[in-house]
């Protein structure tokens, strides 16, 4: 997945950390502030880049009135990252 297939790095770098938070936490939702400290990326950027996985069915967004909120990797968005994080088993 890279920026001449038309993907945008910075969705790629965001899929990666709910990957990285999806192995961690058993698929426990990270909160928006800490995606958002790790991405490195202002709030709205965030919240835009999480919109853009979330219509396609690779993220799961909870935004809540008080401004908080998290997101995880949807099924779909698990097996995505699966496929394309995981270096496939060496061939012998």
């Amino acid at each position: 997945m890279h920026g001449e297939d038309g993907i945008d790095a910075a969705l790629v770098a965001l899929l990666a950390l709910l990957w990285q938070a999806h192995q961690e936490g058993g698929g426990k939702p990270w909160s928006l502030a800490k995606l958002a400290k790790r991405a490195g990326v202002q709030m709205s950027t965030l919240l835009r880049q999480l919109n853009a996985l979330s219509s396609a069915g690779l993220a799961i967004v909870t935004t809540r009135e008080n401004g908080g909120g998290d997101a995880s990797l949807s099924v779909a968005g698990a097996a995505l990252c699966a496929s394309v994080f995981v270096p496939p088993p060496a061939a012998r």
